[in-house]
């Protein structure tokens, strides 16, 4: 059932998305054609429900019977665009998320500020200019100006997501974050090595390593004792052994790791 719902809402969105461009753009289509499109969309919902509520009497929650129901790669990029504008919320109200008491947090979002920033100026001259050339064709004109200004919002949120998800270190896991796309643990006890070493050239490709490059450039370099389990925007898992990854103080973060694993680990004949 769940697959007969998947194959119909594949068919039957876009074939709105067709319609209501369509009627935006001032096209004529017929009762039937509506009729039709508005019977499918109700009996999709419907269905919906249905199993929905069947997987609930099942016993479970609600977001895994969404999970049941809703392509993984489609829930992540959900959540993700909504993260994105949740965290400029956050920013306007100067709060920070996942920044507990006790919690050490490090920022990342200095060094790439300035290019965000200019890349939101360069789409607000690029909205008033599509605004003003296409100002003689309404529908495509309203069209062009909701996708910009979305832009525009998206890339401020890019920004607002780095500074209000800060790196955090707790007295047994250090906490890396990039904007609103990458979480990972990393238990103090996995910790192999921690150095600084900055790097602007990383290979995307290499196996075991995940590069945290803000603006382009890495300062710490942590080496694992055993791999941990990074989950990728559509939910592709990776293990890796070597993180790198770069913040606004990173000789402080440094300094604070290495404190923190001491205290973790003192050396022997020292009591913990």
């Amino acid at each position: 059932m769940k697959r007969v719902l998947r194959a119909v809402a594949y068919a039957a969105l876009p074939a709105e998305l067709v319609i209501a461009v369509c009627l935006l753009a001032g096209v004529r289509l017929s009762g039937s054609v509506l009729a039709a499109a508005e019977a499918v969309t109700l009996l999709l919902l419907s269905a919906g429900a249905a199993v929905f509520v069947q997987l609930r009497r099942r016993g479970l929650s609600t977001r895994e019977a969404v999970g049941e129901l809703v392509p993984e790669p489609v829930l992540r990029l959900t959540g993700h665009e909504l993260r994105i504008m949740w965290s400029i919320v956050l920013w306007v109200a100067r709060r920070r998320d996942g920044v507990g008491p006790g919690h050490q947090a490090f920022g990342h979002a200095r060094d790439q500020a300035t290019i965000l920033y200019g890349f939101a100026f360069v789409c607000v001259v690029e909205t008033v200019g599509m605004s003003y050339l296409l100002s003689g064709w309404p529908v495509v004109h309203a069209i062009v100006l909701v996708l910009d200004v979305y832009t525009v919002f998206f890339v401020i949120g890019l920004h607002a997501a780095s500074v209000t998800r800060p790196h955090t270190l707790t007295a047994d896991t250090l906490r890396l974050r990039q904007a609103a796309h990458v979480d990972v643990r990393i238990p103090l006890d996995r910790i192999a090595s921690v150095s600084y070493e900055l790097r602007f050239t990383h290979d995307k490709k290499e196996d075991g390593v995940l590069n945290l490059a803000v603006g382009s450039q890495t300062s710490l370099t942590l080496e694992l004792t055993e791999p941990v389990t990074t989950v990728g925007l559509l939910g592709r898992e990776r293990r890796v052994r070597t993180v790198r990854l770069h913040a606004d103080d990173s000789r402080a973060l440094l300094r604070a790791l290495t404190q923190a694993r001491t205290a973790l680990s003192p050396p022997p004949g020292q009591p913990a």
